[in-house]
Protein backbone atom coordinates (compact mmCIF):
# COMPACT_ATOMS: atom_id res chain seq x y z
CA UNK A 1 0.00 0.00 0.00
CA UNK A 2 1.44 3.39 -1.03
CA UNK A 3 1.43 6.04 1.69
CA UNK A 4 0.91 9.62 0.47
CA UNK A 5 2.87 12.49 1.96
CA UNK A 6 0.55 14.37 4.34
CA UNK A 7 2.33 17.75 4.51
CA UNK A 8 1.62 20.74 2.31
CA UNK A 9 5.07 22.32 2.58
CA UNK A 10 8.63 21.25 3.20
CA UNK A 11 9.67 22.40 6.62
CA UNK A 12 12.77 24.59 6.47
CA UNK A 13 14.83 26.49 8.97
CA UNK A 14 14.09 30.20 8.84
CA UNK A 15 17.01 32.65 9.05
CA UNK A 16 17.33 36.40 8.52
CA UNK A 17 20.82 36.56 7.05
CA UNK A 18 19.99 36.57 3.33
CA UNK A 19 21.83 39.00 1.09
CA UNK A 20 21.03 40.66 -2.22
CA UNK A 21 17.47 39.36 -2.47
CA UNK A 22 14.82 41.57 -4.08
CA UNK A 23 11.17 40.97 -4.90
CA UNK A 24 9.00 42.65 -7.54
CA UNK A 25 12.03 42.46 -9.80
CA UNK A 26 9.92 42.51 -12.95
CA UNK A 27 8.42 45.87 -11.98
CA UNK A 28 11.89 47.30 -12.62
CA UNK A 29 11.20 46.70 -16.32
CA UNK A 30 8.35 49.23 -16.24
CA UNK A 31 10.49 51.74 -14.34
CA UNK A 32 13.31 51.35 -16.86
CA UNK A 33 10.79 51.71 -19.69
CA UNK A 34 9.65 55.03 -18.18
CA UNK A 35 13.27 56.21 -18.00
CA UNK A 36 14.23 55.14 -21.51
CA UNK A 37 11.10 56.58 -23.15
CA UNK A 38 11.79 59.98 -21.59
CA UNK A 39 8.67 59.83 -19.45
CA UNK A 40 10.54 60.27 -16.14
CA UNK A 41 12.35 63.36 -17.43
CA UNK A 42 9.05 64.72 -18.71
CA UNK A 43 7.40 64.23 -15.34
CA UNK A 44 10.31 66.04 -13.69
CA UNK A 45 9.79 68.97 -16.04
CA UNK A 46 6.07 68.94 -15.27
CA UNK A 47 6.78 69.32 -11.55
CA UNK A 48 9.62 71.81 -11.87
CA UNK A 49 7.50 74.85 -10.93
CA UNK A 50 5.17 73.23 -8.41
CA UNK A 51 6.53 75.40 -5.57
CA UNK A 52 8.33 72.71 -3.59
CA UNK A 53 12.08 72.61 -3.06
CA UNK A 54 13.02 69.00 -3.64
CA UNK A 55 16.16 68.01 -1.79
CA UNK A 56 16.64 64.27 -1.90
CA UNK A 57 13.98 63.05 -4.33
CA UNK A 58 13.40 64.13 -7.92
CA UNK A 59 9.65 64.75 -8.38
CA UNK A 60 9.62 62.96 -11.73
CA UNK A 61 11.07 59.86 -10.11
CA UNK A 62 8.49 60.09 -7.31
CA UNK A 63 5.63 60.13 -9.84
CA UNK A 64 7.24 57.38 -11.91
CA UNK A 65 7.56 55.21 -8.82
CA UNK A 66 3.90 55.89 -8.03
CA UNK A 67 2.81 54.88 -11.54
CA UNK A 68 4.96 51.72 -11.40
CA UNK A 69 3.51 50.87 -7.98
CA UNK A 70 -0.02 51.29 -9.38
CA UNK A 71 0.87 49.02 -12.30
CA UNK A 72 2.25 46.58 -9.74
CA UNK A 73 -1.11 46.52 -7.96
CA UNK A 74 -1.04 49.47 -5.53
CA UNK A 75 -4.39 51.09 -4.75
CA UNK A 76 -3.16 53.79 -2.34
CA UNK A 77 0.05 55.66 -1.49
CA UNK A 78 1.02 53.35 1.35
CA UNK A 79 1.26 50.48 -1.16
CA UNK A 80 4.37 52.13 -2.61
CA UNK A 81 6.19 50.31 0.14
CA UNK A 82 6.45 47.38 -2.27
CA UNK A 83 9.08 49.49 -4.08
CA UNK A 84 10.57 51.39 -1.16
CA UNK A 85 11.49 48.10 0.52
CA UNK A 86 13.55 47.25 -2.59
CA UNK A 87 15.95 50.21 -2.48
CA UNK A 88 18.82 48.12 -3.84
CA UNK A 89 16.86 47.75 -7.09
CA UNK A 90 14.73 50.90 -7.37
CA UNK A 91 17.06 53.30 -5.58
CA UNK A 92 15.76 55.70 -2.93
CA UNK A 93 11.95 55.61 -3.08
CA UNK A 94 10.09 58.51 -1.51
CA UNK A 95 8.45 57.97 1.84
CA UNK A 96 4.70 58.13 2.27
CA UNK A 97 4.92 61.74 3.43
CA UNK A 98 7.09 62.82 0.47
CA UNK A 99 4.86 60.97 -1.98
CA UNK A 100 1.83 62.71 -0.49
CA UNK A 101 3.55 66.09 -0.91
CA UNK A 102 4.24 65.28 -4.56
CA UNK A 103 0.60 64.40 -5.22
CA UNK A 104 -0.57 67.41 -3.23
CA UNK A 105 1.63 69.67 -5.38
CA UNK A 106 -0.15 68.59 -8.57
CA UNK A 107 -2.51 71.33 -9.75
CA UNK A 108 -3.86 72.28 -13.16
CA UNK A 109 -0.47 73.37 -14.61
CA UNK A 110 1.17 70.16 -13.38
CA UNK A 111 -1.65 68.03 -14.80
CA UNK A 112 -1.04 69.72 -18.15
CA UNK A 113 2.67 69.03 -17.83
CA UNK A 114 2.02 65.37 -17.04
CA UNK A 115 -0.15 65.11 -20.16
CA UNK A 116 2.65 66.72 -22.20
CA UNK A 117 5.18 64.24 -20.79
CA UNK A 118 2.92 61.32 -21.68
CA UNK A 119 2.42 62.59 -25.23
CA UNK A 120 6.16 63.04 -25.78
CA UNK A 121 6.93 59.55 -24.48
CA UNK A 122 4.13 58.13 -26.64
CA UNK A 123 5.71 59.64 -29.74
CA UNK A 124 8.99 57.92 -28.84
CA UNK A 125 7.27 54.58 -28.33
CA UNK A 126 5.25 54.79 -31.53
CA UNK A 127 8.43 55.54 -33.46
CA UNK A 128 9.88 52.25 -32.24
CA UNK A 129 7.33 50.37 -34.33
CA UNK A 130 4.20 50.42 -32.23
CA UNK A 131 2.35 53.03 -34.30
CA UNK A 132 -0.94 51.94 -35.93
CA UNK A 133 -1.87 53.09 -39.43
CA UNK A 134 -5.26 54.32 -38.30
CA UNK A 135 -6.60 55.10 -34.85
CA UNK A 136 -9.84 54.04 -33.22
CA UNK A 137 -10.70 55.89 -30.01
CA UNK A 138 -13.23 54.20 -27.74
CA UNK A 139 -15.18 56.32 -25.27
CA UNK A 140 -16.88 55.00 -22.17
CA UNK A 141 -17.63 55.99 -18.59
CA UNK A 142 -17.59 53.83 -15.48
CA UNK A 143 -18.68 54.09 -11.86
CA UNK A 144 -16.16 54.09 -9.02
CA UNK A 145 -17.59 53.73 -5.52
CA UNK A 146 -16.37 55.89 -2.66
CA UNK A 147 -16.63 54.39 0.81
CA UNK A 148 -16.06 57.67 2.66
CA UNK A 149 -16.99 61.32 2.18
CA UNK A 150 -14.80 62.76 -0.58
CA UNK A 151 -14.93 66.05 -2.41
CA UNK A 152 -17.40 65.98 -5.32
CA UNK A 153 -18.39 62.36 -4.68
CA UNK A 154 -22.11 62.07 -5.34
CA UNK A 155 -24.93 59.50 -5.64
CA UNK A 156 -24.83 57.47 -8.86
CA UNK A 157 -27.62 56.25 -11.10
CA UNK A 158 -27.05 52.74 -9.77
CA UNK A 159 -27.89 53.88 -6.22
CA UNK A 160 -24.24 53.95 -5.21
CA UNK A 161 -22.01 56.85 -4.14
CA UNK A 162 -18.76 57.97 -5.69
CA UNK A 163 -17.42 59.11 -9.05
CA UNK A 164 -18.30 58.69 -12.73
CA UNK A 165 -15.05 59.14 -14.71
CA UNK A 166 -15.12 59.30 -18.50
CA UNK A 167 -12.23 57.82 -20.48
CA UNK A 168 -10.90 57.40 -24.01
CA UNK A 169 -8.73 54.46 -25.08
CA UNK A 170 -6.82 53.72 -28.28
CA UNK A 171 -8.25 50.40 -29.43
CA UNK A 172 -5.23 49.41 -31.53
CA UNK A 173 -2.68 49.80 -28.72
CA UNK A 174 -4.74 49.66 -25.51
CA UNK A 175 -3.38 53.01 -24.29
CA UNK A 176 -5.48 55.07 -21.88
CA UNK A 177 -5.30 58.32 -23.85
CA UNK A 178 -7.40 60.64 -21.73
CA UNK A 179 -9.67 60.61 -18.72
CA UNK A 180 -11.88 63.03 -16.86
CA UNK A 181 -12.78 62.64 -13.20
CA UNK A 182 -16.43 63.57 -12.64
CA UNK A 183 -18.91 63.43 -9.75
CA UNK A 184 -21.06 60.34 -9.45
CA UNK A 185 -24.14 62.19 -10.71
CA UNK A 186 -22.44 63.41 -13.92
CA UNK A 187 -24.53 62.71 -16.98
CA UNK A 188 -23.54 59.81 -19.21
CA UNK A 189 -24.31 61.77 -22.39
CA UNK A 190 -22.87 65.19 -21.48
CA UNK A 191 -21.50 66.38 -24.82
CA UNK A 192 -19.19 69.00 -23.28
CA UNK A 193 -17.39 66.27 -21.30
CA UNK A 194 -17.03 64.08 -24.38
CA UNK A 195 -15.60 66.98 -26.41
CA UNK A 196 -13.11 67.87 -23.69
CA UNK A 197 -11.89 64.27 -23.40
CA UNK A 198 -11.77 64.06 -27.21
CA UNK A 199 -9.43 67.05 -27.48
CA UNK A 200 -7.24 65.72 -24.67
CA UNK A 201 -7.07 62.33 -26.39
CA UNK A 202 -6.11 63.92 -29.72
CA UNK A 203 -3.38 65.93 -27.97
CA UNK A 204 -1.86 62.63 -26.84
CA UNK A 205 -1.28 61.47 -30.41
CA UNK A 206 1.94 62.21 -32.32
CA UNK A 207 1.82 65.27 -34.58
CA UNK A 208 1.42 63.23 -37.76
CA UNK A 209 -1.75 61.67 -36.35
CA UNK A 210 -3.16 65.02 -35.28
CA UNK A 211 -2.75 66.47 -38.77
CA UNK A 212 -6.13 67.34 -40.26
CA UNK A 213 -7.97 66.64 -37.01
CA UNK A 214 -7.94 70.07 -35.42
CA UNK A 215 -11.18 72.06 -35.52
CA UNK A 216 -11.61 73.58 -38.95
CA UNK A 217 -8.75 71.65 -40.62
CA UNK A 218 -9.09 70.79 -44.30
CA UNK A 219 -10.03 67.13 -44.71
CA UNK A 220 -7.37 66.77 -47.42
CA UNK A 221 -4.63 67.28 -44.78
CA UNK A 222 -5.60 64.13 -42.88
CA UNK A 223 -2.71 61.67 -42.89
CA UNK A 224 -4.12 59.04 -40.55
CA UNK A 225 -7.90 58.49 -40.31
CA UNK A 226 -9.43 58.44 -36.84
CA UNK A 227 -12.68 56.72 -35.86
CA UNK A 228 -14.45 57.42 -32.58
CA UNK A 229 -16.72 54.75 -31.11
CA UNK A 230 -19.10 55.12 -28.20
CA UNK A 231 -22.30 53.65 -26.87
CA UNK A 232 -25.57 55.59 -27.06
CA UNK A 233 -24.20 58.14 -24.56
CA UNK A 234 -22.10 59.48 -27.43
CA UNK A 235 -25.10 59.97 -29.72
CA UNK A 236 -25.48 63.71 -29.11
CA UNK A 237 -25.63 66.37 -31.79
CA UNK A 238 -22.91 68.52 -30.24
CA UNK A 239 -20.46 65.64 -29.93
CA UNK A 240 -20.99 64.34 -33.46
CA UNK A 241 -20.79 67.87 -34.85
CA UNK A 242 -17.47 68.27 -33.01
CA UNK A 243 -16.20 65.06 -34.59
CA UNK A 244 -17.25 66.19 -38.04
CA UNK A 245 -15.51 69.57 -37.49
CA UNK A 246 -12.32 67.61 -36.73
CA UNK A 247 -12.68 65.27 -39.75
CA UNK A 248 -13.14 62.29 -37.44
CA UNK A 249 -15.47 59.43 -38.26
CA UNK A 250 -18.00 58.16 -35.75
CA UNK A 251 -19.82 54.98 -34.83
CA UNK A 252 -22.12 55.36 -31.84
CA UNK A 253 -24.96 53.43 -30.32
CA UNK A 254 -28.48 54.68 -31.05
CA UNK A 255 -31.59 54.26 -28.96
CA UNK A 256 -34.39 52.11 -30.37
CA UNK A 257 -37.00 54.85 -30.16
CA UNK A 258 -40.41 55.21 -31.82
CA UNK A 259 -39.09 56.14 -35.26
CA UNK A 260 -36.69 53.22 -35.21
CA UNK A 261 -39.47 50.80 -34.23
CA UNK A 262 -41.65 52.17 -37.04
CA UNK A 263 -38.76 51.66 -39.47
CA UNK A 264 -38.26 48.10 -38.26
CA UNK A 265 -41.90 47.33 -39.00
CA UNK A 266 -41.33 48.53 -42.57
CA UNK A 267 -38.14 46.55 -43.12
CA UNK A 268 -38.56 43.57 -45.42
CA UNK A 269 -37.33 40.14 -44.45
CA UNK A 270 -35.10 39.95 -47.50
CA UNK A 271 -33.33 43.15 -46.37
CA UNK A 272 -31.77 41.38 -43.41
CA UNK A 273 -28.25 39.98 -43.93
CA UNK A 274 -26.42 37.52 -41.72
CA UNK A 275 -24.22 39.17 -39.09
CA UNK A 276 -20.56 38.12 -39.04
CA UNK A 277 -17.85 37.56 -36.46
CA UNK A 278 -14.35 39.03 -36.42
CA UNK A 279 -12.89 35.84 -37.92
CA UNK A 280 -15.29 36.05 -40.87
CA UNK A 281 -17.60 33.31 -39.67
CA UNK A 282 -21.36 33.72 -39.45
CA UNK A 283 -22.81 35.01 -36.18
CA UNK A 284 -25.52 32.49 -35.47
CA UNK A 285 -28.96 33.83 -34.70
CA UNK A 286 -28.10 37.43 -35.66
CA UNK A 287 -28.97 39.54 -38.71
CA UNK A 288 -28.27 43.15 -39.73
CA UNK A 289 -29.91 45.72 -41.97
CA UNK A 290 -29.78 49.42 -42.80
CA UNK A 291 -32.68 51.67 -41.80
CA UNK A 292 -31.37 54.95 -43.21
CA UNK A 293 -34.10 55.19 -45.87
CA UNK A 294 -36.83 54.14 -43.44
CA UNK A 295 -36.04 56.38 -40.48
CA UNK A 296 -35.45 60.14 -40.61
CA UNK A 297 -31.79 60.84 -39.73
CA UNK A 298 -31.60 64.17 -41.54
CA UNK A 299 -30.99 66.07 -38.29
CA UNK A 300 -27.71 64.20 -37.78
CA UNK A 301 -24.47 64.99 -39.65
CA UNK A 302 -24.52 64.55 -43.40
CA UNK A 303 -23.91 60.98 -44.67
CA UNK A 304 -25.09 59.45 -41.40
CA UNK A 305 -26.30 55.87 -41.65
CA UNK A 306 -28.58 53.99 -39.25
CA UNK A 307 -27.79 50.28 -38.93
CA UNK A 308 -29.62 47.69 -36.87
CA UNK A 309 -28.83 44.23 -35.58
CA UNK A 310 -31.46 41.78 -34.43
CA UNK A 311 -30.59 38.58 -32.66
CA UNK A 312 -32.23 35.89 -30.67
CA UNK A 313 -32.08 36.95 -27.01
CA UNK A 314 -29.81 35.05 -24.71
CA UNK A 315 -31.21 33.72 -21.41
CA UNK A 316 -31.78 36.54 -18.95
CA UNK A 317 -31.74 39.33 -21.56
CA UNK A 318 -33.90 42.33 -20.68
CA UNK A 319 -36.28 42.99 -23.56
CA UNK A 320 -38.58 45.89 -24.32
CA UNK A 321 -42.24 45.27 -25.10
CA UNK A 322 -41.42 45.74 -28.78
CA UNK A 323 -38.60 43.19 -28.63
CA UNK A 324 -40.80 40.75 -26.77
CA UNK A 325 -43.41 40.99 -29.50
CA UNK A 326 -40.87 40.59 -32.30
CA UNK A 327 -38.97 37.81 -30.55
CA UNK A 328 -35.61 39.50 -31.17
CA UNK A 329 -33.32 41.88 -29.31
CA UNK A 330 -32.60 44.96 -31.41
CA UNK A 331 -29.57 47.26 -31.19
CA UNK A 332 -28.81 50.21 -33.47
CA UNK A 333 -25.69 52.04 -34.65
CA UNK A 334 -25.39 55.54 -36.09
CA UNK A 335 -22.27 55.89 -38.24
CA UNK A 336 -20.83 57.89 -41.11
CA UNK A 337 -18.57 55.08 -42.28
CA UNK A 338 -18.95 53.54 -45.73
CA UNK A 339 -18.98 49.83 -46.45
CA UNK A 340 -21.18 46.77 -46.29
CA UNK A 341 -23.65 46.68 -43.43
CA UNK A 342 -22.31 43.47 -41.78
CA UNK A 343 -18.76 44.82 -41.79
CA UNK A 344 -19.75 48.21 -40.36
CA UNK A 345 -21.92 46.62 -37.67
CA UNK A 346 -19.06 44.30 -36.71
CA UNK A 347 -16.66 47.25 -36.52
CA UNK A 348 -18.95 48.92 -34.02
CA UNK A 349 -19.55 45.73 -32.06
CA UNK A 350 -15.81 45.59 -31.37
CA UNK A 351 -16.34 48.69 -29.24
CA UNK A 352 -17.17 46.15 -26.51
CA UNK A 353 -13.40 45.76 -26.02
CA UNK A 354 -13.47 49.03 -24.11
CA UNK A 355 -14.95 47.05 -21.22
CA UNK A 356 -11.68 45.10 -21.12
CA UNK A 357 -9.75 48.39 -20.98
CA UNK A 358 -11.88 49.59 -18.08
CA UNK A 359 -11.44 46.30 -16.24
CA UNK A 360 -7.66 46.42 -16.56
CA UNK A 361 -7.64 50.07 -15.48
CA UNK A 362 -9.68 49.19 -12.41
CA UNK A 363 -7.18 46.43 -11.73
CA UNK A 364 -4.48 49.11 -11.85
CA UNK A 365 -5.67 51.88 -9.58
CA UNK A 366 -8.98 53.03 -11.08
CA UNK A 367 -11.02 50.99 -8.62
CA UNK A 368 -10.27 53.49 -5.85
CA UNK A 369 -9.70 57.23 -5.57
CA UNK A 370 -7.85 57.32 -2.26
CA UNK A 371 -7.82 61.04 -1.44
CA UNK A 372 -10.41 63.36 0.09
CA UNK A 373 -9.49 66.24 -2.24
CA UNK A 374 -10.80 66.22 -5.84
CA UNK A 375 -7.60 67.62 -7.40
CA UNK A 376 -5.46 64.99 -5.67
CA UNK A 377 -7.76 62.33 -7.07
CA UNK A 378 -7.29 63.89 -10.51
CA UNK A 379 -3.55 63.41 -9.98
CA UNK A 380 -4.22 59.78 -9.04
CA UNK A 381 -6.20 59.33 -12.28
CA UNK A 382 -3.27 60.79 -14.22
CA UNK A 383 -0.95 58.21 -12.65
CA UNK A 384 -3.44 55.44 -13.49
CA UNK A 385 -3.24 56.55 -17.12
CA UNK A 386 0.57 56.48 -16.93
CA UNK A 387 0.47 52.94 -15.53
CA UNK A 388 -1.75 51.84 -18.42
CA UNK A 389 0.63 53.49 -20.88
CA UNK A 390 3.53 51.54 -19.39
CA UNK A 391 1.66 48.25 -19.82
CA UNK A 392 0.75 49.14 -23.42
CA UNK A 393 4.30 50.18 -24.26
CA UNK A 394 5.70 47.03 -22.69
CA UNK A 395 3.41 45.04 -24.99
CA UNK A 396 4.82 46.99 -27.96
CA UNK A 397 8.51 46.41 -27.32
CA UNK A 398 9.10 44.06 -24.38
CA UNK A 399 6.80 41.08 -24.03
CA UNK A 400 6.94 38.01 -26.21
CA UNK A 401 3.91 36.82 -28.17
CA UNK A 402 2.63 34.79 -25.23
CA UNK A 403 2.31 37.89 -23.03
CA UNK A 404 1.51 40.72 -25.44
CA UNK A 405 -2.24 40.48 -24.85
CA UNK A 406 -2.06 39.47 -21.20
CA UNK A 407 -3.79 41.71 -18.67
CA UNK A 408 -2.02 43.19 -15.62
CA UNK A 409 -3.44 40.61 -13.23
CA UNK A 410 -2.02 37.86 -15.45
CA UNK A 411 1.41 39.48 -15.75
CA UNK A 412 2.01 40.26 -12.10
CA UNK A 413 2.60 36.81 -10.68
CA UNK A 414 4.92 35.34 -13.35
CA UNK A 415 6.78 38.50 -14.42
CA UNK A 416 6.34 41.57 -12.21
CA UNK A 417 6.39 40.03 -8.74
CA UNK A 418 9.23 37.59 -9.35
CA UNK A 419 12.05 37.51 -6.80
CA UNK A 420 15.68 37.68 -7.86
CA UNK A 421 19.16 38.16 -6.48
CA UNK A 422 20.94 41.46 -7.05
CA UNK A 423 24.69 40.99 -7.44
CA UNK A 424 27.35 43.60 -8.07
CA UNK A 425 30.38 42.59 -10.11
CA UNK A 426 32.82 45.38 -10.54
CA UNK A 427 30.82 48.32 -11.85
CA UNK A 428 28.00 46.16 -13.20
CA UNK A 429 24.80 45.29 -11.40
CA UNK A 430 23.33 41.87 -12.21
CA UNK A 431 19.72 40.86 -11.61
CA UNK A 432 19.84 37.09 -11.31
CA UNK A 433 16.50 35.32 -11.82
CA UNK A 434 16.09 31.81 -10.47
CA UNK A 435 17.01 29.35 -13.21
CA UNK A 436 14.04 27.14 -12.27
CA UNK A 437 11.47 29.95 -12.66
CA UNK A 438 9.18 28.96 -15.57
CA UNK A 439 9.05 32.50 -16.98
CA UNK A 440 12.74 33.37 -16.61
CA UNK A 441 13.35 33.51 -20.37
CA UNK A 442 10.30 35.72 -20.95
CA UNK A 443 11.52 38.29 -18.44
CA UNK A 444 15.13 38.09 -19.62
CA UNK A 445 13.97 38.59 -23.20
CA UNK A 446 11.79 41.53 -22.17
CA UNK A 447 14.74 43.43 -20.72
CA UNK A 448 16.85 42.62 -23.79
CA UNK A 449 14.17 43.82 -26.22
CA UNK A 450 13.63 47.02 -24.23
CA UNK A 451 17.33 47.91 -24.27
CA UNK A 452 17.65 47.09 -27.94
CA UNK A 453 14.62 49.21 -28.90
CA UNK A 454 15.45 52.19 -26.67
CA UNK A 455 19.21 52.40 -26.41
Amino acid sequence: MKVHRSRSVRQAKVTTDGEGLVSHAGAALLAELADRSGLTDGLSAAMADCGIRWREHDPGVVLTHLAVAIADGADCLSSMRALSDQEALFGPVASYATSWRAVDAVASPELGGIATARAAARSVMWETGGAPQSVTIDFDATLVDAHSDKQDAAPTYKKGFGFHPLGAWCDETGEFLAGMLRPGNAGANTAADHIRVLDEALAQLPAAYQAGHRPGDDASTVRHPILVRADSAGATHDFLDALRARNIGFSVGFDVDGRVRDALLLAQEEDWAQAVEADGSVRKGAWVTELTELADVSTWPERSRLLCRRERPHPGAQLSIFDTGEGFRHTCVLTDQEGEVPARELAHRLHARVEDRIRTAKDSGLRNFPFEDFVRNEAWLAMVMVSQDLFAWAAMVCWDDAHKKAEPATLRYPLLHVAARLVRRGRDLHLRIDETWPWRDALDGAFARLRAALC
